[in-house]
């Protein structure tokens, strides 16, 4: 932001230096001011549309974590009708898992923008610990396929996280909304800015807000890395007797 402040102020402050003597500054052609309105209003509409998709992304990331320890809470708990042998060792599993993903998996996903290789091989294990198991009562029976269910929404809870770990703004949508802030920005010299500090200061602040703005974009752009991410929590909430 301090970056795109100094650009305009420098900018303008050489173009007034290198300026004709008899060039009035007040004199804009009409068509300029038009365009420039018309640009603004533009830009700040796909700015808008940009922060909300990255917005919702977010949203979505962390409800895909929230839908993944849940079932997995699910899991731990409906497997209380089993005898204690399965039962310990369901559970032993479903720990390992999210004591995984919390630590080593997080972390990967943050710093390699991918899921690990074993926290998929953990949670096979638990979906064979729940699929091999036959129901030995009606009690038994009645748990196992609601079982199968939380392991299928604990499964596509992952495949989702799987596929937000990267950065959810293609290329050229980044493209589009650079150009577009050097398109307005460039507008300001356009409207031939005199050297008032009102005008000064309006123009950095404005040029300031912008860059802000792409900041905003490119923070929430990767859910699980950089600034404000989805979070673990709901692990470490459901999950409270595992370590950190």
């Amino acid at each position: 932001m301090a970056a795109a402040c100094l650009v305009v102020l420098v900018v303008t402050l050489l173009r007034h230096r290198r300026a004709r003597e008899d060039e009035d500054p007040t004199e804009t052609p009409d068509v300029i001011e038009y365009m420039t309105m018309m640009i603004g209003v533009v830009y700040a509409i796909v700015l808008g549309l940009a922060i909300a998709g990255v917005w919702e992304a977010r949203g979505a990331a962390q409800d895909q974590v929230q839908t993944e320890a849940q079932a997995l809470h699910e899991i731990s708990e409906r497997v209380r009708v089993y005898p204690p042998d399965v039962r310990d060792r369901i559970r032993g599993d479903v720990d390992r898992y999210v004591h995984h993903v919390v630590t080593t998996e997080w972390r990967t996903m943050e710093e390699q923008g991918r899921v690990t290789d074993e926290g998929g091989r953990l949670l096979d294990r638990v979906r064979h610990d729940v699929t091999d198991y036959e129901p030995k009562s009606d009690f038994e029976a009645q748990a196992y396929q609601p079982l199968l269910d939380q392991v299928t929404a604990a499964d596509t809870a992952r495949s989702a996280r799987a596929d937000s770990t990267g950065a959810t703004m293609p290329g050229v949508v980044w493209f589009g909304l650079i150009t577009g802030a050097v398109v307005t920005v460039g507008m300001i010299f356009a409207l031939q800015i005199r050297r008032t500090a009102r005008e000064l200061i309006l123009a950095g602040l404005f040029s300031a807000l912008i860059a802000f703005l792409l900041f905003l974009i490119w923070d929430f752009d990767s859910p699980y890395s950089r600034g404000m991410t989805a979070s673990a929590e709901p692990f470490t909430t459901l999950f409270p007797q595992l370590p950190g």
